[in-house]
C-alpha cells in the first residue's frame, strides 16, 4: 500500500505522548507533563497535533518528508529522532461530530523528530518547525487486525543512526506489542482523548482542531517513541546523518540483518516492513 504526497497532505497527523516506558524521562519532557493526571500509570499522557490541514498557525505548514529532515544549524539547534510505529485510522463520527470510533487500516515507520526547545509551551512546538521536519516511510503495511494474533504481533521497530561511515544504534530495539496501551485498549482512550483532551499545559484541545481539519474521515496518529540507547539519548542530529528507522517482521529478518543492510547503503526496496531512511540537511 501507499499513500501518496496528494493524499498525504489532506491527512491530519497527530503523537501520542508517554506510550513507551521512561521515554519521556529519557527525552527531558517529563516535567511538562508533572500536572497532567492519567486515572492509569501505566497510560500514556496525551495526544498532540504535528499537522493540521487548513490551520492557519504552524500547524498548517506540511512537515512530514519520506527522505530528508531539515534544520537551521546556522545556530545551536537540538534536533533529536524519535523513532515510532504510525497507524492510519479511519474516522467514525456520532451525530454530535464526536469521535465514535477508531478503524486501523495500515501502519508505517516514523520519524517524530523533536526540536528540543526549551521555550516551547505545548509539545507540537517542538514537532513542527516546517517543511522536512519529521518522517514517515512510504512503505505502508496492511492491518488485518488490530488485536492480538493479527500481523502486528510480529513486528518490531529498531533505529540507527550513520554518521561518517560509522553506525550508531539510536533507540532500543522493541515489539509493538511493547507499547504501554496498544490494540483495543489503545483505540478506547484515543476515542476518550479525542473527545474529552482540553487546552491544558503541553496539550491542546484535540475537538477544536478537528473541527479546523472539517472533521478528517483518516488521521495519521504515530504511537510513541522507543526508549534511547545511550547513544541516542544524547547524539543530537548533525548535517549529513543519515537516519534509518524499520519496522521489521521478526519472523523474515533480524536487527542485525537490518543494521548490516543499512551500513551497506542498502534502500530496502524489497524489505519485509516499513524503512524511513532521511538525510539530514541545512535548512
Amino acid at each position: 500500500m501507499i499513500l501518496t504526497e496528494q493524499q498525504l497532505h489532506t491527512i491530519p497527523v497527530f503523537g501520542i505522548a508517554g506510550n513507551f516506558a521512561e521515554h519521556l524521562a529519557q527525552a527531558g519532557e517529563a516535567s511538562d507533563f508533572v500536572n497532567v493526571k492519567t486515572a492509569d500509570e501505566r497510560a500514556p499522557k496525551g495526544l498532540f497535533p504535528i499537522y493540521i490541514p487548513h490551520c492557519s498557525s504552524f500547524l498548517g505548514v506540511y512537515p512530514v518528508s519520506s527522505d530528508t529532515v531539515a534544520g537551521d544549524f546556522s545556530k545551536p539547534i537540538t534536533l533529536q529522532v524519535e523513532p515510532e510505529i504510525c497507524v492510519l485510522f479511519s474516522v467514525e463520527y456520532s451525530q454530535d461530530r464526536r469521535v465514535n470510533d477508531l478503524k486501523a487500516r495500515s501502519f508505517a515507520a516514523f520519524n517524530d523528530c523533536s526540536h528540543r526547545r526549551a521555550d516551547a509551551t505545548k509539545i507540537s512546538q517542538k514537532k513542527n518547525w516546517g517543511a522536512n521536519s519529521t518522517g514517515v516511510s512510504n512503505q505502508w503495511i496492511e492491518i488485518d487486525q488490530f488485536t492480538g494474533g493479527g500481523v502486528l504481533d510480529n513486528y518490531h521497530l529498531c533505529s540507527f543512526l550513520k554518521r561518517d561511515g560509522q553506525v550508531f544504534e539510536y533507540g532500543i530495539d522493541s515489539p509493538a506489542v511493547g507499547y504501554n496501551y496498544f490494540y483495543r485498549q489503545l483505540i478506547d482512550w484515543m476515542i476518550d482523548t479525542f473527545n474529552n483532551q482540553t487546552d491544558f499545559g503541553p496539550l491542546e484541545n484535540l475537538s477544536a482542531l478537528m473541527a479546523q481539519a472539517d472533521y478528517p474521515n483518516q488521521i495519521i496518529v504515530t504511537l510513541g517513541a522507543t526508549r534511547y540507547t545511550e547513544f541516542g539519548e544524547s547524539g543530537y542530529l548533525q548535517p549529513d546523518d543519515q537516519i534509518g528507522i524499520f519496522v521489521y517482521d521478526a519472523n523474515q529478518t533480524s536487527k542485525s540483518q537490518i543494521e548490516a543492510r543499512f551500513a551497506a547503503n542498502d534502500l530496502f526496496t524489497q524489505f519485509a516492513g516499513s524503512a524511513l531512511i532521511q538525510h539530514v540537511v541545512k535548512s
